[in-house]
């Protein structure tokens, strides 16, 4: 017998139904971290039959950080402007920019990486390796693994989410799609961060003394 309690728990945890959360309870003979393990897998095997709807509403939503050094331009798609209106999407939506303005992805996603950027990069890794003593017959598999990382530290999807690092970018989407039941696309942003590509002067505290006293 499963109690209502651990029931409610699951449900407020999860936001599945209640019948939902009481099957994944008795599926997981009471063991509440699989149980939540158990509607996340089904929630994900849901979201993926859902990635192939199209998407054609959503917000554009703005994010400012660190007091206005850090600016993010985000544009996230769903399938309803009823679920655009949303605090769970608008909320998503948020954390998004947030994790874009932390996190400073170079692309959104790894198909997005040009093949001669990926090309160049894999010869530097496998140049590293050699370099580091790394036998031959194993630098391709070494590269491939550094190439992954490359992806997860340089891809918006990739990367580890800021509120929970044990998730990916990609995992939370699925897990929204799962929860608001509609396909969900980040589609394109834009980050701007104060003096960018700008040259800064560089000046010591004895040279900005001597321009201060010269003349004297």
């Amino acid at each position: 017998m499963i109690p209502a309690a651990m029931v409610k728990e699951l449900r407020e945890k999860t936001g599945a139904g209640m019948m939902d959360c009481k099957k994944a309870l008795s599926d997981a003979n009471g063991n509440f971290d699989r149980a939540s393990e158990i509607l996340r897998e089904k929630g994900l095997a849901a979201a993926a039959k859902k990635a192939g709807r199209i998407a054609a509403e959503g917000v554009v939503d703005a994010y400012i950080h660190m007091g206005g050094r850090i600016g993010v331009l985000l544009e996230v798609n769903c399938e309803t402007d009823f679920v655009a209106r949303t605090d769970e999407f608008r909320s998503f939506v948020r954390d998004v920019a947030m994790q874009i303005a932390a996190a400073n992805p170079q692309f959104l996603s790894r198909e997005e990486v040009p093949a001669d950027m990926i090309e160049k990069e894999q010869e530097i890794l496998k140049h590293q390796a050699l370099n580091e003593g790394k036998p031959e017959k194993v630098v391709e598999k070494i590269v491939a693994g550094r190439i992954d990382k490359y992806f997860k530290e340089n891809c918006l999807l990739d990367q580890a989410f800021i509120r929970d690092p044990d998730i990916s970018v990609t995992d939370l989407l699925k897990d929204k799609i799962a929860k608001i039941g509609e396909n969900i696309s980040i589609r394109r942003y834009v980050r701007y961060e104060m003096g960018e590509g700008l040259e800064k002067k560089q000046c010591t505290f004895a040279q900005e003394i001597a321009e201060m006293t010269k003349g004297e």
